[in-house]
């Protein structure tokens, strides 16, 4: 139904969590990046309204600090779209130290803990080739 997948890998030794607070951002990330994933409001029999959610399912895989690296370095040599998230963004309260904790690191120096991505299908598997699905 999809031409595209959307995929969060988490970094598998983290704590519960951890991996739902990461997950939570990179999945703003995409839609951010992706406005037209959001769709309708929902309202119940009632006419009760809810805010609308993504029109796509997404993936969350997991893999270790390694297999993040190479999926990083994978997606870039694609030039594929990413949100991150590093293992410095737990200490931080808000999104400007966030984006001053990824400035202090060289791309090469990022401990990643979560990686998300949205594109074509079969670029998307290549890309996170090794990431198994979280259990």
């Amino acid at each position: 139904m999809f031409d595209t997948k959307i995929v969060i890998i988490v970094r598998e030794d983290l704590k519960n969590w951890q991996k739902l607070n990461v997950t939570a951002f990179l999945t703003s990330g995409v839609v951010g990046a992706n406005p037209d994933l959001i769709g309708a409001p929902y309202e119940d029999a009632s006419g009760q309204r809810y805010s609308p959610l993504l029109i796509q399912p997404m993936i969350v895989l997991a893999t270790d600090a390694p297999g993040l690296a190479r999926i990083h370095h994978r997606a870039l040599n694609r030039n594929v779209q990413m949100a991150i998230y590093i293992e410095d963004m737990f200490k931080t309260g808000h999104d400007a130290a966030n984006r001053a904790a990824v400035q202090h690191y060289k791309t090469e120096d990022l401990d990643f803990v979560g990686i998300a991505l949205r594109e074509e299908k079969k670029i998307v598997d290549k890309i996170t080739k090794g990431a198994k699905m979280h259990p």
